[in-house]
Order: C-alpha cells, then sequence, then structure tokens
C-alpha cells in the first residue's frame, strides 16, 4: 500500500475516530504533507519509537501507540513473564501522560501487570525502577532532547537496558505482525484495578532510587562540609529533573541550591527554550543569568527526561562561566570518582570503563591510568548496558563508569541507561572535593588535560527531512563507504572501519581484519596523533552526523586541529 492508499484508509477506516479523521481531511491538498507522515512506519532506532506527534503511520499517536504496546504485549506473553509486570513512566511532553496510561491499559488488557508511576519521572528511576521490581520490561514516553512537537516510546528490558538484539527485532515484528488496529486489546482503569493489574508507584520508588545514589557518594563527609557555601543552579528545562533533584542535593548536604523559576515547572511547550537540550548552550540563557546574579560556582541543566546533563563552571580567574562538552563533563566525573575509588582501595581490579564509540580517546587514557579494562561499544547507551548485562551473568568484569558524548553517563550499576540525576549529584560532589582542594572544576579540567594531554571533541549534524532526505542520507553513506579515503586535512588514515560490513581496513598494509562489532551503519576513520572522526545516521532524527576528535599539546593547539578537521570532514561531503 502506497502512502495515499494508507492516507485515504486513514481518513475512512471505521479503525479511526473523527478527530484523527479531521486532522487529516484538513491536508488533504498538501501532498508533502501526506507523504511525509505515511511513507513509513516509524521504526525502533537506538533509543526506540520517536516522532513528531499527529495523525499518520509515520507520527507518534494513540494508533501507533497502541500497535507497539500490543506488539510488546504479544512479545510478553509468548515469552510467559506476563506476571513480571511492566514498568511504566513518563516525561512532560505533550501526550506523554495520555499515552503512558493508554500503554498501562493495553498491557493490562493483555493480562499483564502493569507498574504505572503516578506522575512523570525521570529516564533513570524507570530504569531503577524495572530492576527494582523484578519487571520484564519497562515503557518511557518521552522524545528526550527533542523540539516540542516530537514524543517516544523507549522500551527496556528485565536488566533495566533499553532493548537491544535480538529482542528488538522481535517485538518490531509482532508490532508489524498486527494487521489491524482492530486487534489492540483495551480494558478500563477501573477494571484493571480491580483485577489486580494496575499498580500506580511513586514516592516509595523515589525514596529506594535515592537512598542508592546517596550510598554511592564517595566522600559524604567532605559533602557537608563545603555543601553550605557551594551555590549551585539548577534547571530541569521544564522536564522532570526536579522531581528529585532538589531533594537530593538538599538531603546530602548542598544548602545553596537555586533552581531557574521560568523552567522550575513540567511543560511540553518548552515555552522559554527553542530546545530544551543541555548540549545546546542556548538553553542555558535563563540559568547562567541566575548564576551571574547569585555568584554561583556552577550551573546544572537535564534534558526533559533527564538522563543528560550539561554544565558551565565559573572560571575564577576570568569570571566566565565556561561551558563543558558531553564528554568533559563526564570524564571530570570519572576521574573524579575513579582516582577517589584508588584512594581508598575500593577499586575493583576487574573494573571497566565502557564508552560509545563516538567518545573522547581521553577515555582511553584515564583507563590506562587506573589499569581499567576501556570497552569501546556501538553509539546507544543500551549497548553500555549490553556489557553491564554480560558482566552481571558471566561475573567477568566490574562495571566503574560508562559514558557516551551526547552528555550522558552511569556512576553504578543500580540502572542501565544513562543518569543525568546521578550525574548531577556526582558533578557536584566533585565540585565540593576540589574546593576542599582550593581549585574549582574549570581549575580541575585543565588539571585533566594537563596530565593526559589536550582532547577535544565535535560534532556537525546535517538535517534531511522526509523521504527525499532519507534517500539522500543513504546516498552520502554509500558514497563515502565507496570511495577509499587516505587523507583527512593533514591527517593521515591509519585504520578505516565500515561497521556495517564488518571491516578494518589497515590503509597502511591493505590488510584487512573483523570490527568486532555488530553490523551498523556506522563508518569510522582513525587517524595519526590520536585523531578521529565518525560517520552515521542518526537514529532517531532526520539527520547524518559527523563526529571528530584531536588531542592537542594545549588548549589553542586542540582547538586549532579540531577547527582544521572539522573543515575538511566537512569538504569530504561537498
Amino acid at each position: 500500500m502506497n502512502y495515499l492508499e494508507e492516507y485515504k484508509k486513514w481518513c475512512e477506516s471505521d479503525e479511526f475516530d473523527e478527530a484523527t479523521k479531521q486532522e487529516l481531511l484538513a491536508i488533504k491538498d498538501d501532498e508533502a504533507e501526506i507523504e511525509d507522515r505515511f511513507y513509513k512506519e516509524l521504526e525502533f532506532g537506538t533509543a526506540g519509537l520517536r516522532g513528531v506527534i499527529g495523525a499518520g503511520t509515520n507520527r507518534m499517536n494513540k494508533y501507533t501507540v497502541g500497535k507497539a504496546t500490543q506488539g510488546l504485549a504479544n512479545y510478553i506473553v509468548e515469552k510467559g513473564v506476563q506476571d513480571k509486570g511492566v514498568a511504566i513512566s513518563y516525561d512532560s511532553r505533550k501526550m506523554s501522560k495520555e499515552f503512558s496510561l493508554q500503554t498501562a491499559l493495553i498491557l493490562c488488557a493483555n493480562g499483564i501487570k502493569a507498574y504505572l508511576f503516578e506522575n512523570l519521572r525521570p529516564v533513570p528511576e524507570l530504569s531503577f525502577a524495572v530492576r527494582e521490581l523484578g519487571c520484564t520490561a519497562g515503557v518511557m514516553i518521552t522524545a528526550s532532547h527533542n523540539p516540542p512537537k516530537y514524543n517516544g516510546y523507549k522500551v527496556y528490558w528485565d536488566d533495566g537496558a533499553q532493548i537491544v538484539p535480538p529482542v528488538d527485532k522481535d517485538i518490531m515484528a509482532k508490532v508489524q505482525g498486527i494487521e489491524s488496529f482492530k486487534e489492540i486489546k483495551e480494558i478500563s482503569e477501573e477494571e484493571a484495578k480491580q483485577k489486580g493489574l494496575l499498580t500506580i508507584i511513586g514516592t516509595e520508588m523515589d525514596d529506594k532510587y535515592l537512598n542508592v545514589l546517596k550510598n554511592s557518594i564517595l566522600n559524604p563527609e567532605v559533602v557537608r562540609k563545603n555543601g553550605k557555601d557551594l551555590k549551585i543552579v539548577y534547571t530541569p528545562l521544564h522536564g522532570t529533573g526536579n522531581t528529585v533533584v532538589e531533594r537530593l542535593l538538599k538531603e546530602i548536604g548542598f544548602e545553596n541550591v537555586y533552581i531557574v523559576p521560568e523552567q522550575k515547572d513540567p511543560d511540553g511547550n518548552f515555552p522559554t527554550v527553542d530546545y530544551p537540550n543541555p548540549e545546546d548552550t542556548k538553553a542555558f540563557k535563563l540559568a547562567l543569568e541566575l548564576a551571574q546574579k547569585v555568584d554561583a560556582d556552577v550551573v546544572l541543566a537535564t534534558d526533559p527526561d533527564a538522563d543528560r546533563l550539561g554544565i558551565f563552571a565559573k572560571d575564577v580567574n576570568t569570571g566566565k562561566y565556561e561551558t563543558y562538552t558531553g564528554n568533559m563533563s563526564a570524564l571530570l566525573i570519572a576521574e573524579y570518582r575513579i582516582s577517589q575509588m584508588k584512594e581508598k582501595g575500593i577499586l575493583p581490579n576487574d573494573g571497566m570503563l565502557i564508552k560509545t564509540i563516538v567518545s573522547s580517546n581521553l577515555a582511553d587514557a584515564i583507563a590506562k591510568e587506573y589499569n581499567l579494562e576501556l570497552i569501546e561499544v556501538l553509539t546507544g547507551f543500551k549497548n553500555i548496558g549490553k556489557v553491564m548485562k554480560t558482566a552481571e551473568e558471566t561475573g567477568k568484569g566490574t562495571y566503574v563508569f560508562g559514558f557516551e558524548e551526547s552528555y550522558g553517563c552511569l556512576i553504578g550499576d543500580y540502572a542501565r541507561d544513562k543518569d543525568g540525576i546521578a550525574a548531577v549529584m556526582a558533578l557536584c560532589e566533585a565540585a565540593a572535593y576540589y574546593r576542599e582542594q582550593g581549585i574549582t572544576l574549570w581549575d580541575q579540567m585543565q588539571n585533566i588535560y594537563k596530565k593526559y594531554g589536550y582532547y577535544k571533541e565535535t560534532q556537525v549534524s546535517i538535517v534531511k527531512e522526509g523521504s527525499q532526505g532519507a534517500e539522500e542520507i543513504k546516498k552520502m553513506m554509500t558514497d563515502m563507504r565507496n570511495t577509499p579515503v587516505e587523507k583527512i586535512g593533514e591527517s593521515k588514515v591509519l585504520t578505516f572501519k565500515d561497521i556495517d560490513r564488518d571491516i578494518m581496513k589497515n590503509m597502511v598494509t591493505g590488510e584487512e581484519t573483523s570490527t568486532g562489532l555488530p553490523k551498523s551503519n556506522v563508518l569510522y576513520y582513525e587517524l595519526e596523533n590520536d585523531n578521529w572522526c565518525c560517520v552515521r545516521p542518526s537514529g532517531t532524527e532526520p539527520k547524518i552526523k559527523f563526529y571528530m576528535g584531536v588531542k592537542g599539546t594545549s588548549n589553542e593547539d586542540a582547538d586549532q586541529k579540531l577547527e582544521e578537521l572539522k573543515n575538511a570532514m566537512i569538504a569530504l561531503n561537498k
């Protein structure tokens, strides 16, 4: 069925309600819009189902959410694990609350227990709850840091991590096997509760989650001593973060926590930001204004589902607030926690530091310094979770720290997704510790560079929307895949990895070996002098992404090398 036939079906079939039909009839003369809504079905990418809210197969709506949930239910029932239940949470986005209740009731209609959070909660608490409750799965209704018009549907499995092969493929097959929306089962909320299938959860889970975080603090006495002086500005960017952050920081001893008032309350319109993403420095405008007013030491922001953390820290030498990339903030936390674990004699002999393929090589240097095994995985925190699960099952390897460049890390094995709440806590603990040493977080970042080298990274994204954009991205990947590159800018290519074809080619000797990674549409260029580039299509947005990193002898040297490499990489694709 082509997109026009699918559009006609949605306009006429009794499977769809009148509001949906009216929304679609309003675009009857806009074929480009019709095509974009119906040229494909939403698919599970690196972070599950995600799309623009609206009517259509390529949109987030009650029908696509219902179909995804019924497919998930069919899989759970087939596996015979429905009694273990599914935990469900949601963020502040439009339709999140409605989609979460709908998800819970469809599961209950299939005889599956549902544990639904009473109100919005962060992604990491959902991951924790799956493990704490012994659930077979979890669902988080969120589009993470995407613009306001998006929502999404993340599926977690029994280990608390987002689904990975073969489970994701098996669930998708069940979803695709649903031929009619009439197959989606229904039950009322009242009946679900009467049958003992729907349980509302909330504050008790908050207590358990926060207690685990508090118990992971390495220097509680230092936090209590310096917490009364350190000034912290925090914004949840209208999302879930402040359901727990303010309480957590105050309970561990930070007395001067300033929440940005205009962004404190959840709001799916995100009225004070164009893009609720802590990777975007513009999202910090109000937080930085408040920081100047109260003379804050550190400025923190989490995205709507609170799995990502962005930071600014004050440089007392200049009075400026300096921004950190996701690599910088994660590795500042890693260096602090790992060095303190070593000092206290609690760093495991078989410790693992896990990063994704597009994350900083500074992680490799830190792992070497502390004799940790450095493990590299494909993009997506679910792949870090997969390594954690294997270690848990085999007893080989102890998780110490994991992160990805996209502003996410996890400080312990209590969950299986990146945790912006724990990152806030760990960053503030580090700030208190270094304050005790007479230095700031920005001073410490410079100390890390002096110790290991000036590693800098950046990313460039090219947006290509719609079916035509998808084809253009596909062609760009094909052209790069089939064009041998011996040099990028001034740097020789030492190794080229085509991970989709599982080929790693030594560009000096011509020898080809396996990448050792699962198949994925990723191209990686290892360059001389510890420089690198990587290209991949986004799994959640209509973008092709170019990542790159360098190692310099100073901040200025690294910045110059990075700018040159970025320009050279862009030039390759013109």
